[in-house]
């Protein structure tokens, strides 16, 4: 099998034209990014508001629980089914495969948005408040940077799911790496259905890569840790001249200056 992908792979014909590997990934990625910027729109600002606030904490409990349970694909069908009659264009596709993938991507984004403003420091808070920071400009200058971890990891998440769940809009007649599984499966193609399989994990893997990157990039230093990692050798150095000048042996009077 894995010599069958690699000869499928290696195939130049399944990397031209309409069904080409280059034409369904830019699909895959359209659907994924227009999902998670929707989602970040409405997931975003309500997590910050809701963490800094602490009004709607049962949004995040238990709405968000509720959609993570929605079973996608018999969403995708119902909405696709619903809309069959009145719309005659492909938003009848389009928009179903949307709307099931943003529905994907707001839990983690607006849960994690929530926990990270939630669990900034209260002596943090004080302090900005203490220098005469005003409500929104300790949110956005204190509460949000402070909870950028979270925040990436939330977007990660729902980016994540996205690129996973997008294969099933190839049941729907849409396009992405799905449509090798589904093209395959129905012609008994199994090294089709395999190389989009592979196609899709490696998309995963090299978006999950780009947030680890783009988490170094943004996230302070401070909040991050990597501030307090490097100076440990510079710790490490002081300790050890600090014990080559005062050994424990030595009475303080031996001690030298």
């Amino acid at each position: 099998m894995i010599g069958s992908i690699l000869t499928w792979l290696a195939d130049g014909a399944h990397w031209q034209g309409p069904d080409g590997i280059p034409t369904h990934l830019v699909e895959h990625l359209t659907y994924t990014l227009i999902a998670v910027g929707l989602g970040t729109v409405v997931a975003l600002p309500l997590g910050l508001l809701i963490g800094h606030t602490g009004r709607g904490t049962f949004l995040v409990a238990g709405v968000t629980n509720a959609m993570r349970a929605l079973p996608t694909f018999g969403l995708l069908v119902l909405f696709v089914l619903l809309l069959l009659p009145h719309v005659t264009t492909d938003l009848v596709y389009q928009g179903p495969g949307e709307a099931v993938l943003f529905l994907l991507a707001v839990p983690p984004i607006l849960t994690n948005t929530y926990a990270g403003v939630q669990n900034v420091p209260p002596e943090v808070r004080d302090a900005a408040e203490g220098m005469g920071m005003t409500g929104p400009q300790v949110l956005l200058r204190v509460e949000l940077p402070c909870a950028l971890p979270l925040v990436l990891s939330g977007l990660r998440a729902a980016v994540l799911q996205c690129v996973a769940t997008a294969i099933v809009l190839a049941y729907v007649s849409l396009g992405g790496f799905g449509r090798y599984i589904v093209d395959g499966q129905q012609q008994r193609d199994f090294p089709q259905m395999a190389s989009g399989a592979l196609l899709v994990a490696l998309l995963a893997l090299v978006a999950d890569g780009l947030f680890v990157l783009l988490a170094r990039l943004v996230v302070s230093p401070g909040v991050s840790g990597r501030a307090v990692r490097a100076s440990r050798p510079g710790h490490a150095r002081a300790l050890a001249r600090a014990r080559g000048r005062f050994h424990p042996a030595r009475s303080l009077t031996d001690a030298r200056p």
